[in-house]
């Protein structure tokens, strides 16, 4: 049933906050007994992803059902865009907390160790042979020789796939304003083609790293930065490709119109910003 005019739809009371609670503290427990070495950390925790992935799509589906329905006007549509506009922000944040680390480890950490008159305290506090430079490496055997991953080889070609997904996004953003289903849905085809392409790139490097290159999650500073920044963003192309994916479908289905289109946007919106940390990434990461 539509809603009246001027009125805001609340939904009826739902289990799907209790579901999403239950599996992020079962994944939280089964991670953290992995960590600690705990045999049934792994099985535990991918039961709470399971809970997890459940709640999101019974959830998901409640929600699309009552757009479909019509029960959603101009004022939920604003509470949807605000909600939408500080979840990024949170993700924008989670990012700056990360290139912050490896701003402080750069720029302050690695040139106050290795001042002027430090190099034998530094050698004796932390271990021998460490050098005041960056990529900093840890010790050995933790560490070891290691080679960083240029810029000019795969992760030039990934900032390329994933530039070009924006553009053939923009394309069906445009073509769902003029409702031109055809080009709609080839473009969000080709969007996540390309994001499933830049994830296959992503793991032939991550392999590439630790089998040729010797770079590892625990190669010191470098690595640890590397690996959490690369990964992090990489969750995010993933969890940006499920959307779309889902988006997509939706639009085979005919759901959205010239007008209202909201979810689309929500989901392109959230791939323009994955494309945005990766432009930062790939300078500060691979570049510079």
């Amino acid at each position: 049933m539509a809603q009246e005019k001027g009125s805001y739809y609340v939904p009826h009371e739902s289990h799907w906050p209790v579901v999403g609670t239950i599996g992020m503290f079962i994944a939280v427990i089964g991670a953290a007994a992995l960590l600690n070495g705990v045999r049934f950390g792994t099985p535990v925790m991918f039961i709470g992803g399971a809970i997890i992935l459940y709640m999101v799509w019974g959830w998901f589906r409640d929600v699309i059902n009552e757009s479909v329905q019509g029960v959603y006007g101009s004022q939920e549509d604003r509470s949807f865009r605000q909600g939408m506009a500080w979840f990024i922000l949170s993700e924008v944040a989670f990012f700056a907390a990360f290139f912050g680390a490896l701003f402080y480890a750069r720029v302050y950490s690695l040139p106050w160790l290795g001042g002027e008159g430090a190099n034998f305290f530094t050698n004796l506090l932390l271990w021998d042979g460490f050098e005041a430079a960056w990529p900093s490496d840890g010790p050995a055997p933790r560490g070891g020789e290691f080679d960083i991953m240029g810029a000019w080889g795969l992760p030039a070609i990934n900032t390329a796939i994933l530039l070009t997904s924006g553009v053939t996004l923009t394309i069906a953003h445009h073509a769902i304003k003029e409702n031109n289903r055809k080009v709609l849905n080839w473009g969000l085809f080709a969007t996540i083609a390309l994001g499933l392409l830049f994830l296959s790139i992503q793991m032939y490097e991550y392999v590439h790293a630790y089998v040729d290159l010797n770079l590892r999650l625990d190669s010191g500073i470098y690595g640890s930065t590397f690996f959490m920044l690369t990964g992090f963003h990489g969750l995010h192309v993933f969890l940006g490709a499920l959307m779309l994916t889902v988006v997509y479908f939706r639009c085979l289905k005919g759901h959205f119109t010239a007008d209202n289109h909201f979810a689309f946007e929500a989901a392109a919106w959230y791939w323009h910003f994955v494309d945005v940390v990766w432009l930062v990434l790939f300078v500060f990461v691979y570049w510079l």
